[in-house]
């Protein structure tokens, strides 16, 4: 199996029926915990959402250290630029989309106009939130936040991943933004998966007996989110199918990883970007920027295609909006076509 063994990543990736479901979120608590026992200066501001953004451990756990700020998520953006400029590291969150949403201008004006380093937690990000519906459904904040200065974006892919980029920016200065999902979905790298800032990494490689990179690609698929494991399921069927593919978990947005990309898409001579997402102004559309100033190849993009999301079964929601495991495997051969 291709899987790249750097990666680290578990035994059981293609059974749906073994592998572990979690939601990330759990991971952004865990991340959270691990960075305030680190440094006393992680503080925690919620807008009366603790449980539901898997802060109530941080707040169980350092009761002084934690601010419940009500429904005001204005006051929340606007409260941590304040602690941040006194030297604390706040760590604010709410569903994404109230907190980019909601907050968007005290975001960029209070805290990324003023380079503070608050940590931005947007919970319950895409259409997996489900039953809630399209008002609640942040599928444009990756859209919102990753032109403003100064600020990072992530969007990690599992519940481990969750926890590793909410510990590594509480390292790092600055505006950052990180995305999670309320649902449960497979968890399928491990505590060794290896994570940087900035860094995209290869989970799967036709090729790995020649290394990365590999002039034997057909397609390069560049993902973000937990729907980077429907693209290795993707991957598997088409590997059956004689098609050559490498998948590559993009979590870091801003900053990205421009010299896998532009290598990757020398090396395939095509791209499918897949994201849980408005195709508009986010991941793809990033990765694309990239690729039209430095190596230009066709593209398709996975997404949600300028529609707002409606209520439903979370899974039946991925699939009704055209990112499911088919949906990416029609992607490829469509993109090869063009080649």
């Amino acid at each position: 199996m291709p899987v790249n063994p750097q990666a680290k990543l578990v035994e059981n990736i293609l059974d749906l029926k073994s592998i572990e479901q979690k939601p990330t979120r759990d991971g952004f608590g865990l991340g959270l915990v691990q960075a305030a026992d680190e440094n006393p200066n992680v503080v925690g501001l919620c807008a009366d959402l603790t449980e539901s953004t898997r802060m109530e451990p941080f707040a169980k756990k350092y009761p002084q250290r934690f601010i419940q700020m009500g429904v005001a998520e204005q006051n929340l953006a606007s409260v941590a630029s304040g602690l941040s400029a006194v030297g604390k590291i706040p760590y604010i969150t709410s569903y994404a989309m109230f907190s980019p949403g909601r907050n968007w201008e005290q975001i960029r004006t209070t805290i990324c106009y003023n380079n503070q380093n608050v940590k931005i937690i947007g919970s319950h990000a895409g259409v997996s939130v489900g039953p809630d519906g399209a008002t609640h459904q942040a599928i444009e904040d990756i859209a919102i936040t990753r032109p403003i200065a100064n600020m990072q974006v992530f969007a990690p892919c599992d519940m481990w991943e969750g926890k590793k980029v909410s510990y590594a920016i509480s390292k790092l200065y600055g505006p950052c933004y990180a995305r999670f999902t309320r649902e449960k979905t497979p968890v399928f790298t491990t505590e060794e998966t290896p994570f940087e800032i900035g860094k995209a990494q290869i989970f799967w490689n036709s090729n790995l007996e020649t290394g990365f990179p590999s002039k034997k690609l057909d397609v390069a698929i560049i993902v973000c989110g937990p729907l980077t494991h429907n693209a290795i399921l993707a991957a598997a069927d088409l590997e059956k199918e004689g098609i050559k593919i490498c998948v590559i978990n993009n979590p870091s947005i801003k900053p990205m990883d421009e010299a896998v990309i532009i290598q990757a898409a020398k090396d395939a001579g095509a791209v499918v970007t897949v994201e849980e997402h408005q195709v508009a102004g986010g991941m793809g559309s990033a990765v694309a920027e990239v690729l039209a100033k430095n190596y230009p190849v066709p593209m398709e993009f996975i997404g949600v295609q300028n529609r707002f999301g409606e209520s439903g079964n979370p899974n039946e929601l991925i699939e009704a909006f055209g990112m499911g495991v088919k949906n990416i495997k029609e992607a490829v051969k469509k993109v090869i076509n063009r080649k």
